[in-house]
């Protein structure tokens, strides 16, 4: 009776892990994070590296369109707005430079590249998750945003997600 009980619950525990772990589409994370339906988008890449200590990371898909359903619901949607990019989300995808100082970029591959290819047009929407708003989002002491970036010239949606 022991071995049963035991096998049944180290069954739950694997089953638990696995579906929590589990293999979630990147179509479907974008769906559901910038609310809009990305299902017929095509991968072209994808990474992940959240999972550090306090869930710390970044997080970087993007997807290619066949059509123009995904930007016709960008362009009905309220929240997205149109390039040119503002100064904090400039700051955050490409980053700033003067004769003296460089600033960011914030979503970058490790070495410093911007992880974004450089858009000329297209929509965003940034989402700030910091519990903390009253501060501008490039003055804290950490980071909590999503970001989504349509480039209207290639039909390209790119996904972004930084915690630190």
């Amino acid at each position: 009776m022991k071995r049963i009980i035991l096998a049944a619950c180290t069954l739950l525990i694997l089953t638990f892990f696995l579906t929590a772990c589990g293999s979630q589409k990147p179509q479907d994370i974008v769906s559901e994070e910038l609310g809009i339906d990305a299902s017929d988008g095509s991968k072209i890449s994808y990474f992940d590296n959240h999972g550090g200590f306090h869930g710390d990371g970044t997080a970087y898909i993007a997807l290619s369109f066949a059509d123009h359903t995904v930007l016709d619901q960008i362009e009905t949607s309220t929240p997205w707005k149109s390039f040119p990019l503002n100064e904090t989300v400039k700051t955050l995808v490409y980053g700033i430079s003067d004769k003296t100082s460089r600033i960011g970029p914030f979503l970058n591959d490790g070495n410093g590249n911007s992880l974004v290819p450089e858009i000329k047009n297209g929509y965003y929407l940034l989402i700030d998750r910091h519990t903390d708003k009253s501060t501008d989002i490039l003055t804290r002491s950490s980071f909590h945003f999503t970001l989504g970036l349509y480039d209207t010239d290639t039909d390209t949606l790119y996904y972004c997600e930084l915690d630190t």
